[in-house]
């Protein structure tokens, strides 16, 4: 069963909408992926393709000029770039399943929602809030177009393949952002 999952394709927008609407997808993703009765490799492969496209625009073009417009620390960017780098090293562990009908793919599927969920909580207090408060409408504007231009460019890629994830966890341990256990 070949299932087509539509991940967005934004425009343009307000950024803090944009990375919303992307959080407000990956929920959706792990509740269809909790369900037996979906397609759950076609799930996976969507939520992975989402993942990484939406933390290579943030990492790329939101964070430093977030940065830029002293809305957000180095510090928080940084820790952001490491709860992404979690998220693909738990997004690793489930594409590295064979079947989906395992309780070995369950148990990964509960890793990678429980970190997933704790960076978009994180993500929203300490990121988006501030983007609030400090930038303002046109910057914000602009910031989405540019945002939804790398994440399609993502998307369009095919990233999140097995192949790339664990080159991206590969890079994530080279530069510190998770601890090679």
């Amino acid at each position: 069963m070949t299932t087509e999952i539509d991940l967005g394709r934004p425009v343009s927008g307000d950024v803090i909408d944009l990375i919303l609407a992307d959080h407000y997808r990956f929920e959706e993703l792990l509740r269809r992926l909790r369900d037996s009765s979906q397609d759950r490799e076609a799930l996976r492969a969507a939520f992975a393709t989402l993942h990484v496209a939406h933390a290579v625009a943030e990492e790329e073009v939101v964070y430093p000029k977030l940065r830029r417009k002293d809305a957000i620390t180095g510090h928080e960017a940084e820790h952001g770039e490491e709860e992404h780098a979690e998220g693909h090293e738990a997004l690793l562990a489930l594409l590295e399943l064979k079947g989906t009908d395992t309780q070995a793919f369950d148990d990964a599927l509960e890793e990678l929602s429980a970190v997933v969920q704790h960076h978009l909580v994180e993500e929203e207090l300490t990121i988006l809030n501030p983007a609030r408060e400090d930038v303002g409408p046109q910057v914000r504007a602009d910031l989405g177009e540019r945002f939804a231009t790398e994440r399609n460019k993502q998307v369009d890629a095919g990233r999140g393949s097995l192949t790339d994830v664990r080159e991206i966890v590969r890079e994530a341990r080279k530069e510190g952002l998770i601890d090679d256990e």
